[in-house]
C-alpha cells in the first residue's frame, strides 16, 4: 500500500482516480486545484503524485516543481489530455516518474502507479526530522546483554562520528539495518539522508540506472535524464543491504564511485561529483564467494574498513529475555493493551533456535500480545501444541522436531503463494516479504520445485 495524492479540478475525474487506487489497495488524499496540492505536499509526506496538468494558475508543472523542491523522493506521474504530448515531456524533463494520456484504462494506470511506487520504496524512508530519526533509531534500540552486542555498541560509538566505510556480516534477522540506522543517525550526516538499497530485490539490467542515473536517449524509454539513488543520497548515507548479490561488472563500477566520490550517469561522460558514507550489510561469506570468483577482492577491502559482525541470536542467548521485554513494552503501547509471559514461556523460548534470528522472536511476541486476551501470553498463544510436539522440556523429545515442522509450514506456504500468483516468483517473494534471492534459497533448501 502506498500514500498517493490526486490533483486535478474536476471532481468526477478525482473521484474515478480514488475508487481505483483504492480498489489497488492504495491510502488516497484528493486535491482540488494546484494550490492545495501544494498545500498537502509541504504538510505531509506522500509516495506518489498523481497530477493533472491543466488545471488553473497553478498546474501540474509548478505542482511538479513543487514536490521536486519539497519532498525530492516523491514520485509523480503527469495526467494530459490529447494533444498536450509535449508538456508530458517537458514534464519528464523536469523530473515526472511517467505520463498517462487521458482517457485511459484502470489496468494502465495502476501498472504505471506500481512500478512509481516500487521506485518510490527503493529510495527507503529519510525523515522529516532528524530529531525524529534519531530518537526511532537511536543507540538504545540495539537491545542486548551479551558481549557481542556491547562490542558492536561499542563500535558504533566509535565509527558513528566517522565517514569511514562500514561493512555488516550477520545471518538474515539480526538487526544489519538497524546498526546502519543508528550509526548514520549519530553522524554528522544525521540531518541528511539516509537511502537503503536491496540489490537483491533490484534485477541486473535496472541496478545501475537505479542507483547512478541515466542520460535522455541514453536507452530506449529514456526520453529524460533522470537522477540516481547515489545522487539522492548527497551529503547523506547509503545502505547497500544484501551488497554479495550485485554482479560483478557492476562491483567495478560501484568500486570507482566509492574511490573517486563521483558516479556517471548511464549514457553520458560527464562524472557527477557525490559525498555520500557507504554502509553494506550481507549474510553470505564474501571471502569464500572471492575464491569462487563471484566477489571482488578489491570491492571487499574497500569496504571492510569498518567490520560490524552480528551473531544469530542462538549464539547469544542472554539477549533473548532484554529482547522480550523490549517487543512486550513496543506492541502493548501499540495495541494499547498490556501482556505479560505467563509460565515456562520465557524458558521455551530461551531453548529454541530461532532460525529467524531477533527478527522471528518479535514476531512472535508480536503475535502473542494480539493473542493475549487475558494480558497473559501463554505457550500457545506463541506457538501452537504442533509445532512443539509432545515434549517441551529440555532434553526430551519425540516425533517430529520443531524444525521439521517449521520446515512443512515454511513450504506449504510458499506453495501456497506460489499457485496463487501463477509461479510468478518475484510477485512470491513480495507477498511473503522475502527478497527475491532469499525465496529462492528457501525453495531450494525445502526442496519447492515450481516450474
Amino acid at each position: 500500500m502506498a500514500k498517493i495524492l490526486i490533483a486535478d479540478d474536476q471532481p468526477n475525474m478525482r473521484t474515478t482516480l480514488a475508487m481505483m487506487l483504492r480498489g489497488g489497495g492504495h491510502d488516497v488524499v484528493q486535491a482540488q486545484d494546484g494550490d492545495e496540492a501544494c498545500e498537502r505536499i509541504e504538510a505531509d509526506m506522500y509516495d506518489l503524485v498523481l497530477t493533472d496538468l491543466k488545471m488553473g494558475a497553478t498546474d501540474g508543472i509548478a505542482v511538479l516543481r513543487h514536490v521536486r523542491e519539497n519532498a525530492p523522493l516523491t514520485e509523480v506521474i503527469v495526467m494530459t489530455a490529447y494533444g498536450t504530448i509535449e508538456s508530458a515531456v517537458e514534464a519528464m524533463r523536469i523530473g515526472a516518474y511517467d505520463y498517462i494520456q487521458k482517457p485511459f484504462a484502470e489496468e494502465e494506470l495502476l501498472v504505471k502507479v506500481q512500478k512509481a511506487v516500487e521506485k518510490r520504496k527503493l529510495a527507503g524512508e529519510v525523515s522529516v526530522m532528524a530529531a525524529e530519526f534519531r530518537e526511532r533509531y537511536h543507540f538504545e534500540n540495539i537491545i542486548g546483554r551479551s558481549q557481542a552486542i556491547r562490542d558492536v555498541l561499542s563500535r558504533t560509538v566509535r565509527f558513528a562520528p566517522t565517514d569511514a566505510t562500514v561493512l555488516i556480516t550477520g545471518e538474515s534477522g539480526t538487526g544489519k539495518e538497524l546498526v546502519a540506522k543508528a550509526i548514520h543517525a549519530n553522524s554528522p550526516r544525521s540531518d541528511r539522508p539516509f537511502v537503503p538499497v536491496n540489490c537483491a530485490a533490484i534485477t541486473e539490467t535496472l541496478l545501475e540506472s537505479e542507483l547512478f542515473g541515466h542520460a535522455r536517449g541514453s536507452f530506449t524509454g529514456a526520453v529524460s535524464s533522470r537522477k540516481g539513488l547515489f545522487e539522492e543520497a548527497n551529503g547523506g548515507t547509503f545502505f547497500f543491504d544484501e551488497i554479495a548479490e550485485t554482479p560483478l561488472v557492476f562491483q567495478a563500477k560501484l568500486l570507482r564511485a566509492i574511490q573517486e566520490g563521483e558516479i556517471r550517469r548511464i549514457g553520458d561522460n560527464k562524472p557527477i561529483h557525490v559525498d555520500v558514507r557507504i554502509i553494506a550489510a550481507t549474510n553470505r561469506d564474501l571471502k569464500q564467494m572471492i575464491a569462487e570468483k563471484q566477489f571482488r577482492e578489491d570491492l571487499y577491502y574497500r569496504l571492510n574498513v569498518a567490520r560490524f559482525i552480528l551473531p544469530p541470536l542462538r549464539e547469544r542467548r542472554e539477549d533473548i529475555p532484554p529482547l522480550v521485554e523490549h517487543f512486550l513494552h513496543k506492541y502493548g503501547h501499540k495495541m494499547r493493551r498490556k501482556a505479560r509471559l505467563g509460565d515456562g514461556v520465557l524458558e521455551y523460548l530461551g531453548r529454541y533456535d530461532f532460525p529467524g534470528n531477533v527478527r522471528e522472536l518479535e514476531n512472535l511476541i508480536e503475535q502473542g500480545v494480539a493473542l493475549a486476551i487475558d494480558g497473559v501470553i501463554h505457550l500457545d498463544d506463541v506457538v501452537p501444541p504442533e509445532m512443539r510436539g509432545p515434549a517441551s522440556a529440555p532434553g526430551a523429545g519425540s516425533g517430529r522436531s520443531l524444525q521439521d515442522v517449521v520446515d512443512g509450514a515454511e513450504r506449504e506456504a510458499i506453495e501456497h503463494v506460489l499457485r496463487e500468483v501463477d509461479g510468478n516468483k518475484e510477485r512470491a517473494a513480495e507477498v511473503l516479504g522475502l527478497s527475491s534471492t532469499t525465496l529462492w534459497r528457501k525453495m531450494k533448501r525445502l526442496e519447492v520445485r515450481w516450474p
